[in-house]
C-alpha cells in the first residue's frame, strides 16, 4: 500500500558493511502491503545495533530501514481486521533484516504481522518491553515449562543490564523467584536490586565455573543474553534436572562446553527465538508482561530517544553503555 505523494524518514542502511544514516525517502519506496502505519515508537536492540553500525550480518538485503520492532497508528488498510485509527504493533517476522524495519515514520506491513495494542497501555509500553520483552517472556515461559518453580535455587541471569536480562529480571522477580543477576558492571548492582534481583555477582563467577565441566550447583534455572564462555560456565553449575534458555551470542557464538551437565544431571539447553514465534507462543508471552509489568514499573527501565539518535545509541549499545531498554521515539 504506497502513498506516492508522501515523504518519511528513516534510518537505512544502503549496502553490507556500511553504516545507517537518517535519510528523507519518498513513500513509493514502501512495500505494498495491506496496512499502513504512522509509526509512533520503535526500540533499539542488539539486533538493531549491528545492523545500524554494520558490524553485523543481520541484514539480508539492501537497503534496508532498521528496527525489528514498531508501534503506531493505522493510516488506511485493506484488512477487515484493522482500521484506520487503530493503535498497532509488530515485533519480529524479518523487520529491518528481510523487510524495511521500523526506525521510520512510516511502515507498511501485512496485516497478519500486525497486533492491537492492548487498551490499558499506549505505544510507548508497547515498545518499552519490545522484542527483548519478548523474548524475555519467552525464556521464562521456557523455564517454568521445563519444571524450573519458585522455591528452588535461585536463577541466573547473566547480561542482567541490558534490555533482555533487565526484562528477566523483573518478570522471574515478580513470578516469585531468587533472581541472581550476573553483570559486567558492578556500578548497576543497585538498579538490579530495584528491579528484583536478590543477589548481583560479576560475570568472572560464570567465567570460573567455565573452565570446570562440572561446577557446584549453584543456580535451578537460567537465561543466558551472552553466550560462549558465560553461557558455558552457567551451564556447568546448573542443578540437577534443571533448564537454562539462551537467546544472545553477545559473548560470542562458540559454546566451550562438554556434554557432562547434560549426561549426569540431565541439564536441558532450550534456544529461544522470537522473531517467527507462533501466535499462540506470542499471545501467552505478552500476556505474562501485560500481568507482571504495568506501565508504572517500567519507569526505571526505559529511556526514550529520538530517532535522529539511532545511528550514535547503536554504538552505545554495542560497547555496553546502555542500561535497560533504550525506547526509540519516531514521532508525535
Amino acid at each position: 500500500m504506497n502513498a506516492a505523494a508522501t515523504r518519511f524518514s528513516a534510518v537505512m542502511v544502503d549496502g553490507p558493511g556500511t553504516p545507517a544514516r537518517l535519510q528523507e525517502l519518498d513513500a513509493s519506496r514502501l512495500p505494498d502491503d495491506e496496512v499502513l502505519v504512522a509509526v509512533s515508537h520503535s526500540g533499539l536492540n542488539y539486533k538493531d545495533a549491528l545492523a545500524v553500525t554494520g558490524t553485523g550480518a543481520v541484514v539480508r538485503s539492501f537497503p534496508m530501514i532498521t528496527g525489528i520492532d514498531l508501534a503506531g497508528r493505522v493510516l488506511s488498510s485493506r484488512s477487515p481486521q484493522l482500521a484506520a485509527g487503530d493503535l498497532v504493533f509488530a515485533t519480529g517476522h524479518g523487520l529491518g533484516e528481510e523487510r524495511f524495519g521500523g526506525h521510520a515514520t512510516l511502515a507498511c506491513l501485512p496485516q497478519a504481522w500486525l497486533a492491537k495494542v492492548p487498551a490499558a497501555v499506549d505505544p510507548g509500553w508497547v515498545m518499552g518491553l519490545g522484542t527483548a520483552g519478548l523474548t524475555a517472556a519467552l525464556a521464562v515461559e521456557a523455564l517454568i515449562d521445563h519444571g524450573v518453580r519458585p522455591g528452588d535455587r535461585p536463577v541466573v541471569v547473566s547480561g542482567a543490564g541490558g534490555g533482555v536480562g533487565s526484562i528477566s529480571v523483573l518478570l522471574l522477580a515478580a513470578a516469585g523467584y531468587r533472581v541472581a543477576a550476573v553483570s559486567g558492571r558492578s556500578a548497576l548492582a543497585p538498579w538490579l536490586a530495584t528491579l528484583g534481583a536478590t543477589a548481583v555477582h560479576p560475570r568472572e563467577l560464570l567465567l570460573g565455573d567455565a573452565v570446570r565441566p562440572l561446577a557446584s550447583q549453584r543456580w535451578a534455572g537460567g537465561i543466558d543474553v551472552v553466550g560462549g564462555a558465560l553461557l558455558a560456565g552457567m551451564i556447568s553449575a546448573i542443578a540437577v534436572g534443571g533448564c537454562v534458555a539462551a537467546c544472545g551470542l553477545a559473548g560470542g557464538a562458540e559454546l566451550p562446553t562438554t556434554v557432562l551437565p547434560f549426561i549426569l544431571r540431565g541439564v536441558a539447553l532450550v534456544g529461544i527465538e522470537s522473531v517467527r514465534a507462533s501466535d499462540a507462543r506470542r499471545g501467552r508471552a505478552w500476556a505474562r508482561l501485560a500481568a507482571a509489568l504495568p506501565p508504572g514499573r517500567l519507569a526505571g527501565l526505559i529511556r526514550e530517544e529520538p530517532l535522529a539518535a539511532v545511528p550514535h545509541l547503536a554504538g552505545e549499545l554495542l560497547a555496553g553503555q546502555v542500561q535497560g531498554r533504550i525506547v526509540v521515539r519516531v514521532s508525535g
